[in-house]
């Protein structure tokens, strides 16, 4: 998620900026101390506490949360920091002796890396309808269960090219296109799940000429981020502060959350350029916890979390037959064929291509 993404909007990007900052349910500390690992999954006798480590962008209604500890009777504690690139890193990191029981947000891109090193344990689990959809390719011992799903875009701020009397772009051609230097702002495919997804995307779109793209871009002066947060609510015109570039990356569902009160919305996705990017959750190997681990991924699974999914983390739900909000039927539309590269050949030349691009981008 992005990370999945923050809010999109002001009040919002504010509102969830002190959430992501102080998301933990329990505490934020890396000791154990009064960890219990005792009781079966789905018990309310179980007792104890199940570690969810994450990414900076997890939030979920208090009363949801709540729900999971009255039901499994596991306390949860959200170890929250960083995009999804820096959770999976400190995953590989931390093999083995993971610093929670359960990690939520590793994405398509990096799950490849993180399946390899040997993270997660297998999970004995159902998938409800929808979800298997979802699943990734090359995960034989089914050690991820897709939680939610949304798709990387260019968003445009509308408002800002009807003031300047001009057509704002549509394709990623268009990017490169002088008439649009110095308007792009994206976050780093090094740093950020959300910067990875588009450098996938060229590379769908252009094949072995994607580095001529990257430099076409360069040169046009695209501005690149550490993170998705940077991007949007720093430098982004629609942003939360006072950005100064109208084209942003972020996500399909951007649009859905800056809604003008007069029927529309002040951005648009170019639906041409998106991404798609599935967030998974499993159980960590050598979890102190691993029975409130599974009952955890069987919650987020479950109709509390993926009803709460868009408003609270502005990503779509896996599972069918959950209802969206209603500015997501107007606003928040999604690709009908978005770019894709096969996991598999993300996890062979994944480091070729981001030394590749740094060469690019920083030559």
């Amino acid at each position: 998620m992005r990370s999945i993404s923050a809010a999109r909007i002001p009040l919002g990007l504010a509102a969830l900026a002190l959430v992501a900052t102080s998301c933990s349910l329990v505490g934020s500390g890396d000791d154990d101390e009064g960890r219990d690992a005792g009781g079966s999954s789905g018990s309310p006798q179980a007792g104890g506490t199940v570690v969810l480590v994450t990414h900076e962008s997890f939030a979920l209604p208090d009363e949801v949360v709540a729900a999971f500890e009255e039901e499994s009777g596991y306390q949860l504690e959200v170890r929250a920091s960083g995009d999804a690139g820096t959770l999976t890193n400190k995953l590989v990191l931390t093999e083995g002796n993971p610093t929670g029981d359960v990690a939520f947000g590793v994405d398509n891109t990096f799950a490849s890396r993180a399946l390899e090193a040997g993270v997660f344990d297998g999970l004995d689990l159902d998938l409800p309808a929808g979800a298997e959809t979802y699943a990734l390719d090359g995960d034989d011992d089914h050690a991820l269960a897709p939680v939610d799903n949304a798709g990387v875009c260019v968003n445009v701020d509308d408002t800002w090219f009807a003031d300047k009397g001009i057509d704002p772009p549509a394709t990623l051609a268009d990017l490169t296109d002088p008439a649009y230097e110095d308007l792009f702002v994206l976050p780093s495919a090094a740093t950020s799940s959300v910067g990875l997804a588009f450098l996938l995307t060229t590379i769908d779109e252009y094949g072995d000429d994607w580095p001529d793209y990257w430099s076409d871009l360069m040169d046009n002066g695209a501005r690149l981020t550490n993170g998705w947060s940077d991007a949007y609510q720093a430098d982004f015109t629609q942003g939360g502060g006072k950005g100064d570039r109208p084209i942003v990356l972020s996500y399909d569902s951007s649009p859905a959350f800056t809604v003008d009160g007069k029927g529309g919305t002040t951005t648009s996705a170019l639906l041409d350029t998106c991404f798609r990017q599935v967030e998974y959750a499993g159980v960590l190997a050598g979890a102190k916890n691993p029975d409130g681990a599974k009952a955890l991924v069987e919650f987020l699974l479950g109709p509390q979390v993926q009803a709460a999914l868009p408003e609270s983390m502005y990503v779509f739900p896996v599972v069918d037959g959950v209802e969206l909000p209603a500015d997501w039927a107007s606003f928040a539309k999604q690709s009908d064929e978005p770019h894709e590269v096969d996991p598999a050949e993300v996890a062979e030349q994944r480091d070729a291509w981001l030394t590749e691009w740094r060469d690019v981008t920083t030559g």
